[in-house]
Formats: C-alpha cells, structure tokens, sequence
C-alpha cells in the first residue's frame, strides 16, 4: 500500500510510519518539522494549516505522488491547556482537517482521523459508547476542534461519498513521545523530573484516565487501514484505547517503581478544559477490528521508561 501520513513527525506518526514501512508499505510523512528521532521516514514539510484552494495534484504548492491508498490525518496541535490558553491554535487544527478533506475528496483517498476522548467532555455519567458522545459537554477549544473536524469528515461522508474511519485516541504513550521540550505530555515529564529527583504534580487527585500503550494504538490503526483499502468496512468512528482507568498518581508511582526511586508528588486541582474520568468502551473496536489491546500501563511503562534511559544515554551531548 501507499500511504500519506499527516503529522508523520509526531508520536502516533513516527510509530506508525516505521511500523508500515517495516511491513513493506510505501509512506509519505507531511509535517511542518522534521523528524527528531528518525531519518526513516520520507517528509515533505509543510504547514497544513494555511488555508489552501488547489488541491488536485496536493495541498498547496506541494505536490503528492500518485497512486496513494490512503490518507491518515494525525497532525493536530494537541495539548488541551495549552489551547485553553491559544485556541487560536484550535482553529488551525480545523483548516488542517478542511485541508486534509479537500485532498481525499478531490483524489478519491478514504480517510483515517485522529479524534480524541476529549469529545465526550467530562462526562461524569461515564457515557464512553462511540453513538451516545453528547457534544453540549465539550470541555475545551481542543475538544471543541475535534468534534468539529469529526463533523466535517461525516459531511463529506454525505456530501461526497468520502469513505473514513475516525479513531478516538486516549493518552497515548511510549516511544518517540520524549520531545516534552516542544509539547509538555505527562508521562514523559514525570519520567524526566522522577529521573532527576524533582517533584512531579499531578492536576487531580481523582483524575482517572485511559492510558494507551502505543503498540496497541498503532496495531488498532493498521487494522483499520487494511479494513478501509480492502473495501470490507468503513464509516465508523471507533474508541481506540485500553479499556482500563489510572489515577494520575498510579501512573507516577509506577515510573518511579521502573527508576527504582520513590516519586514525590504534589496534588493540585484539575486544570481548566481537562477531562477528569474517561474509561473507553473498546468493545467496538474488538468486533470491527479484532483489536485487544495487551499492554497494561505498569507494563507499558517500564517499556516506556527503558526506551527513554536509552534513549537519553545514546543522545548525551558531549
């Protein structure tokens, strides 16, 4: 297959755009950066979030090769407080998936989109189910573009005939997720300050969420590829995540256990447009995709943390 990847310097990207590869498929990354951790992956710079007209041959004055299969649009700015304080920031997100849609319509390319937990708000009746997300809860301008890119995508289902998937992320994390420099995650942070001995805070001291080692992410994404080109299912929008809940503090307390250190935590209030419980109901994507995720967050953080020290250790300046 020939696949376009949006974002492709990203987390979720880069894994995906290696693990492709590795199966023998053709992949094009798009990004505004280059590539921190890899040279690997082909990419063509560009900024999706320009408004654009000409989409025929690309986005742009960039030109895409021909004969792709697919478009996986994961590009976003994705830090939610970050764009309670930048929604400006929201709003590109928007034009890069009016972009990205523009170029799957007028090249006839099914779509996979990159939409968040974040569009179920915090939902303190614990609705999770993909039909029942009641988007009058929207707790942010971050889950604000995600619900709005996931309107568009279903109009042009509609209107055009555009064939998608639209996959609803949850926490990911692991390799390829260290650039914390660039964009602040949580378990990468807490990993670097418990490394260094400083404290960590956590924003909640009931806050549970669904983390989602990011091997199961990626193996949830590549089936729904090979389920959008072989023609067998589309249309549907899909939680993909573990299906179980961590406190922020067990999340802490485990990456202290894989450093060997115990962590000091500092409890503050949740933040402003942050969701405080989210549990995924993965059922769908069990039944749509055969998805079963395997890796636990104690499990998936001692591979995170052992992928970070070595990380650091080969990258040491001097």
């Amino acid at each position: 297959m020939r696949i376009l990847i949006t974002g492709s310097s990203g987390q979720i990207g880069t894994n995906l755009a290696l693990a492709l590869q590795s199966q023998g498929h053709f992949v094009l990354g798009i990004d505004k950066r280059c590539n921190t951790w890899t040279d690997e992956i082909e990419t063509l710079l560009q900024d999706l979030s320009v408004p654009y007209r000409d989409f025929d041959k690309g986005i742009g004055t960039v030109e895409y090769p021909r004969g792709l299969d697919l478009v996986v649009h994961l590009a976003a700015n994705a830090k939610v407080h970050e764009l309670v304080q930048h929604p400006d920031r929201a709003l590109d997100n928007m034009i890069m998936t009016y972009n990205v849609l523009e170029f799957c319509r007028h090249n006839n390319l099914p779509l996979i989109f990159s939409s968040s937990r974040e569009v179920y708000g915090d939902i303190h009746r614990y609705i999770t189910e993909e039909s029942y997300a009641d988007f009058s809860f929207t707790e942010s301008p971050y889950s604000a573009s995600k619900i709005a890119g996931e309107a568009l995508i279903y109009s042009y289902a509609q209107c055009y005939k555009l064939r998608y998937l639209v996959f609803r992320f949850s926490n990911v994390y692991g390799r390829y997720d260290n650039d914390i420099e660039r964009m602040e995650r949580v378990l990468p942070l807490f990993v670097r300050k418990i490394a260094c001995g400083e404290p960590v805070t956590v924003f909640g001291k009931d806050k549970v969420l669904d983390f989602t080692y990011v091997d199961d992410c990626v193996s949830g994404i590549c089936r729904g590829i090979d389920l959008l080109v072989s023609g067998r299912g589309d249309n549907h929008t899909i939680n993909l995540a573990y299906g179980q809940g961590n406190t922020l503090i067990a999340a802490a307390e485990y990456i202290g256990e894989a450093l060997g250190v115990q962590p000091e935590i500092i409890i503050q209030p949740s933040r402003v447009g942050e969701v405080t419980h989210y549990v995924a109901n993965i059922g769908k994507a069990h039944s749509l995709l055969g998805y079963n995720p395997t890796t636990s967050l104690r499990e998936g953080i001692q591979q995170a943390v052992a992928w970070s020290q070595e990380w650091e250790a080969g990258h040491k300046s001097g």
